[in-house]
């Protein structure tokens, strides 16, 4: 039986850990056909202008070894612009993360970027590459997304994950109108950001039409403890029979 919600592999932190020595230790690429191996779904990297992790380089030696659903998540700056239209993976996610930010931190304002973001948009499924908006759970902000023209919205779930263990039933009320929301306006559902393996199954279970969550920081850190494929089937087990 196939997974409802499917799981992207977000390898980041495996080029992050290859970097810190030089050379090509762990393999970037062996890893990535490896978690496809083991079940993951989809791979998503998310490439900074520093390469600190990611490389450009990698992007094109991934793409063509692939056969699941490749994500390229990152800021829409021309240089991004043009790895992504020379590479086409099946799937862009927009980040609006300037230079120099550690990690992801914000979600769009998608009115205040309303032009911008229609131009980028456009751009992308011009080229048969599925576009993704990294938002919050904001009613306007997601309603303003569909206006835009984008495929999916990807809710950005720090705030879930933080709240979390205080109370779960506040920590995913948001979310659940956010899903709801993107369902009225059309638009397909992604979440990611300090997913983990205490609270991810509640949050599949919880939020409407959700299509696909991209983890990595979490589950490359439990691979450390539990081996890479028994990490994977333990992620996956969280999104079935749900």
């Amino acid at each position: 039986m196939e997974n409802q919600t499917k799981l992207s592999v977000n390898i980041n932190k495996v080029a992050t850990l290859r970097n810190a020595r030089g050379g090509d230790m762990p393999n970037v690429l062996k890893v990535a056909l490896d978690c496809e191996r083991f079940g993951a779904q989809g791979i998503t990297v998310h490439p900074r202008p520093d390469e600190r992790h990611i490389r450009y380089a990698d992007v094109f030696e991934l793409k063509p070894q692939l056969t699941t659903e490749f994500n390229i998540e990152g800021y829409p700056n021309e240089s991004f612009m043009k790895l992504v239209l020379d590479s086409k993976p099946a799937q862009v996610t927009l980040v609006p993360d300037p230079p120099g930010v550690l990690t992801s931190n914000a979600g769009w304002d998608t009115i205040k970027h309303e032009s911008y973001l229609k131009e980028v948009v456009a751009e992308f499924q011009a080229n048969n590459i599925r576009t993704s908006i990294f938002i919050e759970t904001d009613a306007k902000l997601i309603e303003n997304a569909a206006k835009i023209g984008t495929d999916r919205v990807e809710l950005y779930t720090e705030s879930y994950a933080t709240d979390y263990p205080k109370g779960k039933e506040a920590a995913i009320r948001a979310f659940v109108e956010a899903g709801k929301i993107a369902q009225k306006v059309g638009l397909g559902l992604n979440a990611g950001h300090d997913l983990s393996l205490e609270n991810l199954r509640y949050f599949a279970e919880n939020v409407p039409g959700l299509l696909e969550v991209s983890i990595g920081h979490a589950l490359i850190s439990d691979a450390l403890y539990f081996g890479l494929e028994n990490t994977i089937q333990m992620y996956l087990n969280q999104l079935r029979n749900i």
